[in-house]
């Protein structure tokens, strides 16, 4: 069964808590992604930021674009290690509703794995549509 490390990028861009709203809108635009990590100077994992916690969290409570991504991040985090077997990965992030799951390996951020990830790799296409089920699901009943 396949690991993790093999199919979770690597080249993961990440954001410190005091940078701020709009440096992070602009890493995701420049990466082409929905969400960046948040860590500390050792790239420990702090949080995550979405660009619905930028909407919700930041436009939505009238934040200034200047305001720090710690006061809009998610707090609650999921990861996983580089050892997890994908199969064990998907489960996760069926079960917390979560579409990006933190690669961590001794404390520090590693990678990131998407449902897309799991999606390319043929032997969890199965795994992966049934996260995406389930928390296309979910979101629909809330």
């Amino acid at each position: 069964m396949k690991s993790v490390k093999e199919i979770m990028s690597t080249d993961v861009s990440y954001c410190s808590p005091s940078d701020t709203m709009t440096e992070a809108a602009t890493k995701m635009r420049d990466k082409n992604v929905g969400a960046i990590p948040i860590c500390g100077e050792n790239r420990e994992l702090m949080g995550m930021i979405t660009d619905r916690d930028l909407v919700i969290r930041g436009l939505a409570e009238r934040k200034n674009a200047e305001t720090s991504v710690k006061e809009v991040m998610s707090s609650e985090l999921y990861s996983c290690s580089p050892q997890t077997s994908v199969q064990e990965a998907s489960q996760i992030m069926a079960e917390k509703q979560i579409r990006r799951l933190p690669v961590i390996d001794g404390g520090e951020l590693v990678g990131m794995l998407a449902l897309g990830d799991l999606a390319l790799e043929h032997k969890s296409n199965e795994a992966a549509g049934r996260a995406l089920e389930d928390i296309s699901v979910h979101n629909q009943i809330q």
